[in-house]
């Protein structure tokens, strides 16, 4: 069977949330492993005081590695290293005031990846977007909504599942292959923090391993990683309610997921909520379901049940 043939038949099987409109991400939940990809991409400025961190160490390396930087790696970023970078800057058509923001680490990481890329593999020739079955544990990439290469990845456990939905890229990032191996692309998920990366436990690959993160093998992350840039799209497939298992998850005041996002929804339909749909039953969505239970004349908690499940036509 065709790469194109399967990837179709999973997309019109499965039952999935890939129309909800993309949100930004905000909450302190999902992955432990990208919010530490997150932080160390910190905005770093010349101080009398240097800076010191992981942050100034990869700068450093990607750097050396594009040619701008000849001193240590010693994670300070002193002025031998804001030299290298207002250097950087200044070839690249970027402002150079040495300040490490948004911008100068995107045109870092493009430049990197065009020296590093060494794979010969020809990548996609038209716009480029990301599909990942999370019922068969593939992520397939696009070109122009055409199949292009298909490969195996671990998705979230039941218990932290990989978020269903219509997502971005936000931001990239290289690494060293510790915790979440070689490369990782970070989503704009509402609730949390998730992205696709690499691992350093390629036996999980396949399987329902993660923090609700997409695992790729590294050989397989590095692969795409060039053809991948802020800004593509990434659906994530898969059924909100029976994701692995055959029952509906049991919510309570805490729960973060696309399934809350559909009870929210839900909810503000029948005039109970109207707060932010954003995935997060906090205080304002307990209230609600109280709210609808006490009218139902169900026992008197916030809870989301099988019996709230069926009120809600879900």
């Amino acid at each position: 069977m065709s790469i194109k043939t399967s990837f179709i038949g999973a997309a019109a099987i499965i039952l999935c949330a890939c129309f909800l409109l993309p949100l930004e991400a905000g909450a302190d939940t999902g992955c432990p492993f990208c919010r530490i990809a997150e932080e160390e991409y910190r905005v770093l400025a010349p101080s009398e005081q240097a800076v010191r961190g992981r942050s100034v160490e990869q700068l450093q390396k990607m750097l050396k590695k594009v040619g701008y930087y000849h001193g240590p790696v010693n994670g300070i970023y002193d002025p031998q290293t804001v030299k290298s970078v207002k250097k950087f800057q200044k070839e690249t058509g970027l402002e150079p005031d040495g300040i490490v923001g948004n911008a100068t680490w995107q045109v870092l990481d493009q430049e990197y990846c065009l020296v590093t890329d060494n794979s010969g593999i020809p990548g996609p020739k038209g716009a480029v977007s990301i599909v990942v079955d999370t019922e068969r544990r593939k992520l397939t990439v696009l070109s122009d909504g055409e199949p292009f290469k298909q490969y195996p990845v671990a998705v979230g456990r039941y218990q932290t599942p990989s978020p269903v939905g219509n997502f971005k890229v936000l931001r990239r990032s290289l690494h060293d292959g510790a915790d979440f191996g070689t490369r990782w692309m970070g989503l704009n998920v509402a609730w949390g923090s998730y992205g696709i990366h690499g691992t350093n436990r390629p036996g999980s690959i396949g399987s329902y391993a993660s923090h609700g993160c997409v695992r790729m093998n590294n050989r397989d992350v590095e692969e795409i990683y060039p053809w991948v840039k802020p800004g593509t799209r990434v659906v994530l497939l898969g059924n909100l309610f029976n994701y692995q298992a055959r029952q509906y998850r049991f919510l309570k005041a805490g729960a973060v997921g696309g399934d809350v996002m559909e009870v929210q929804i839900r909810l503000h339909r029948l005039g109970y909520y109207n707060g932010p749909i954003d995935g997060i039953m906090g205080y304002g969505v307990a209230q609600a379901v109280m709210q609808l239970r006490k009218d139902k004349e169900l026992r008197e908690d916030n809870s989301v049940d099988s019996e709230v499940y069926q009120l809600l036509g879900l």
